[in-house]
């Protein structure tokens, strides 16, 4: 039986992969989980942590993807999407559908989360805001 997949199998290990400061974001630290090389670019799995204190967030913005969630493995951040603000808390899980305008303004210095997108080199388009962001916590 011949494998025809256009996918190749992927095990990452913690040690496998560092974090990484040149992400989107200069603001969290990114390790790549080796989605992205095992399904030639069609999704990119990556772990994503805060790096520092928010001070301005991800401002108004929204995704050119396909598919794209966040689950929260530690920690809790705030996010607006749209008029509504949202905690996201260690265990939870948003499906961000597509296009959705949405803004990341507070996070806490324990922040972990699992980002999955589809395709792998998707776009961040910055947009007007649609409405004024609450300020983030002052860290201790």
């Amino acid at each position: 039986m011949s494998d025809t997949t256009p996918t190749k199998f992927s095990h990452v290990r913690p040690a496998d992969s560092n974090w990484r400061s040149d992400g989107l974001r200069d603001f969290f630290l990114y390790k790549d989980l080796g989605v992205a090389a095992a399904t030639n670019g069609r999704v990119i799995a990556h772990l994503v942590k805060a790096n520092m204190a928010p001070e301005k967030g991800t401002g108004w913005h929204r995704h050119e993807a396909e598919f794209h969630i966040v689950f929260m493995t530690k920690g809790w951040a705030r996010f607006m999407y749209g008029d509504q603000e949202t905690l996201v808390a260690a265990g939870d899980c948003v499906h961000q559908r597509p296009g959705v305008v949405h803004y990341l303004f507070d996070y806490s210095p324990d922040m972990e989360y699992l980002e999955v997108v589809g395709p792998a080199d998707f776009k961040s388009i910055d947009v007007p805001a649609p409405c004024g962001v609450p300020a983030p916590t002052p860290w201790k």
